[in-house]
């Protein structure tokens, strides 16, 4: 059952925009504001959030040395979760990744023991995810040095495999500037699931009992060293007994909704169904979605998200039926020095990821396409920002900012 209306009109005026009329009028009867709504499904208002508000896979390529090993014996991590697997690890002589094309039929394991095989590793989408990526860049440039090449090329390298996530920049700077670049990439590891915990904390208290959650891509454990950021959000609700429920788009054209989010819910006992992509405004338009939460690349200075492609499109979506747009990152993700979405590089993938799947044609083997990976979603859109210092909402080139500098007042 959820949340009755006395305890919805507690919490305040919502942050979001009432809904929009439709054709469909039998689906939309309930004019009430959602703060009056029963049915909402996160906390927009003040009274309901106690945190710091701030106000203020293509195979790899015939030949190559990376092995797909067994479920290694690994460095343990300060959150260890055996319901999923350690999704980087390191075996004492390489960079051990969950190989996340293979899910969900198989669960395999892709060992990287140089530079090359991680930037393949990076590009074929072995592994991906922007907090992922940020600590394998890292390990990447541990590679470098324990082989004696010159590092600064290997970062090079590394961060040109994927140029929408800022994180994977930011992980090979930080490894760079690091003594001990390998033992700085194992500290990224329990500090990446350490943030996403917090982040989970802070999102968590949003969300009302029994929300119905929507989300695209996949922003879990598996886009992380570990624990997740938007299914952070979602996994931490579910820990703390609020029973939420996910709508998990699939995700063209690689299916990291169906394949990875869907498998990662499956294994923590968070109920879920999956849709395709094209249901997402036929399900809002029922009723039948609360919230939509969605992880992010890149977060430019003025809010601007940088997601999967098809993000965009949710968030249009959410805004015309009145349902709060959350994003979950961690201030890693933010850049500064960009000052808006026109800004960001957005990567364009291979064609056969759209003309194939599974080894069959799904399009014509000569028809031209068009593959961005990943689009923006304006500022205007979203609702809010979780992070692991807090959560940054509406005028969010200011809120953001200070979010990011109470990090940096952290680190020092």
């Amino acid at each position: 059952m959820l949340a009755g209306a006395a305890h919805a009109r507690a919490i305040g005026r919502a942050a979001t925009r009432q809904p929009q009329r439709h054709r469909h009028s039998n689906a939309h009867a309930d004019r009430r504001t959602r703060a009056e709504r029963p049915e909402l499904g996160i906390r927009t208002g003040g009274h309901a959030y106690h945190g710091p508000v701030c106000d203020a896979a293509d195979r790899l390529e015939p030949g190559s040395a990376t092995q797909r090993v067994p479920r290694p014996a690994l460095r343990a991590t300060a959150a260890t979760d055996e319901r999923l697997p350690a999704t980087i690890g390191w075996d004492g002589k390489a960079v051990v990744l969950v190989d996340q094309r293979a899910l969900p039929e198989a669960l395999r394991f892709v060992r990287a023991g140089t530079v090359d095989e991680l930037c393949s590793a990076i590009s074929n989408l072995v592994v991906r995810g922007a907090p992922a990526l940020g600590v394998v860049g890292a390990f990447g440039v541990a590679l470098a040095t324990i082989a004696g090449e010159d590092p600064h090329l290997a970062a090079q390298r590394l961060a040109a495999t994927r140029p929408t996530a800022v994180n994977l920049a930011g992980g090979v700077r930080r490894a760079l500037a690091a003594t001990d670049p390998l033992a700085e990439a194992l500290h990224m590891i329990d500090e990446d699931i350490d943030r996403n915990r917090r982040i989970g904390a802070f999102g968590a208290e949003l969300l009302l009992d029994r929300a119905r959650v929507m989300t695209h891509c996949n922003a879990g454990a598996l886009a992380c060293a570990g624990y997740g950021t938007a299914l952070g959000i979602i996994r931490a609700a579910h820990e703390s007994g609020r029973a939420p429920s996910v709508w998990v788009r699939e995700t063209r054209p690689v299916l990291q909704g169906s394949r990875l989010t869907a498998w990662e819910l499956a294994q923590l006992g968070i109920p879920a169904t999956v849709v395709v992509d094209a249901a997402a405004g036929a399900i809002m338009a029922a009723g039948k979605v609360d919230c939509c939460i969605v992880g992010a690349d890149r977060i430019a200075a003025n809010g601007d998200v940088a997601n999967k492609i098809g993000t965009y499109e949710l968030a249009v979506l959410a805004h015309h039926h009145g349902i709060p747009f959350v994003v979950a990152a961690p201030v890693a993700t933010v850049d500064l020095a960009c000052a808006g979405g026109a800004a960001i590089p957005i990567e364009e993938r291979s064609a056969d990821e759209v003309r194939r799947w599974a080894g069959q044609p799904t399009a014509p083997a000569d028809i031209p396409v068009s593959n961005p990976a990943f689009d923006v979603t304006p500022a205007a859109l979203v609702t809010a920002i979780v992070t692991e210092n807090g959560v940054a909402r509406p005028p969010l080139a200011r809120t953001i900012r200070a979010l990011c500098a109470a990090d940096r007042a952290h680190d020092h």
